[in-house]
C-alpha cells in the first residue's frame, strides 16, 4: 500500500504542477493517463495541443497525431496539414 500511496502523491503533484501552467484538469488526467503517468511526456503534450489548437487545427485530430507521433512537433505537423 505505501507504494502505491507514494505513486498516487507523485501523480497529484505532477497534476498540480500542470494546472499551475493554465491547463485544464480534465485534460491534464488524460494526458497523464495517455502517458502512464509520466508528466515530461504529459507537458510536453499538452503544450504541443495548446500550440496545435492556436494554429486552427482540430483538437481530436490533434490528440490522435501527437499520440502516434509520440510528440515529435514537426512530425506531427506534418501529418496535421496533411489531413
Amino acid at each position: 500500500p505505501g507504494c502505491c500511496l507514494l505513486q498516487f502523491l507523485s501523480y497529484l503533484g505532477a497534476c498540480d504542477r500542470l494546472l499551475k501552467q493554465g491547463y485544464e484538469e480534465g485534460q491534464v488526467e488524460e494526458a497523464m493517463e495517455m502517458f502512464q503517468y509520466s508528466e515530461k511526456k504529459a507537458a510536453e503534450f499538452l503544450r504541443l495541443l495548446a500550440q496545435f489548437n492556436d494554429m486552427g487545427f482540430q483538437q481530436n485530430e490533434i490528440k490522435e497525431v501527437l499520440l502516434l507521433c509520440e510528440n515529435q512537433r514537426e512530425k506531427a505537423l506534418e501529418e496535421l496539414v496533411m489531413k
